[in-house]
């Protein structure tokens, strides 16, 4: 059975975030998180909080937690808010706030 948790709507953009998810799936889940916690990019804390909280709703419906593997570890794009810039001579920017929506989903090693 699989376990999911989201982080929606996480103020940072889908690239970034995507560097660091990619290096965690199929890793078992203790190994995912000692990668996360060591990674210096602003990403890696926020999806090693998506991890603990998947890990979080495995433990509460009594799966086996050394078993389990990160098997779907994902980033998708969310909404930009814009704001305007101001520049020189009268013209202007748009500033683009980008968000994205962090996915994990654990399994059991054996299931995949």
């Amino acid at each position: 059975m699989p376990y999911t948790a989201k982080h929606r709507y996480a103020p940072i953009s889908a690239r970034k975030a995507r560097l660091v998810v990619d290096t965690i799936r199929g890793l078992p889940v203790q190994k995912a998180l000692d990668v996360l916690e060591f990674q210096p990019q602003r990403a890696a804390q926020l999806t090693r909080l998506v991890v603990r909280s998947a890990l979080s709703n495995a433990d509460e419906l009594e799966a086996d937690v050394d078993e389990l593997v990160v098997s779907e570890a994902r980033v998708d794009a969310g909404p930009m808010a814009k704001r305007v810039w101001a520049r020189g001579r009268g013209r202007a920017d748009v500033l683009r706030h980008r968000t994205c929506h962090i996915i994990v989903t654990l399994d059991q090693a054996s299931a995949l």
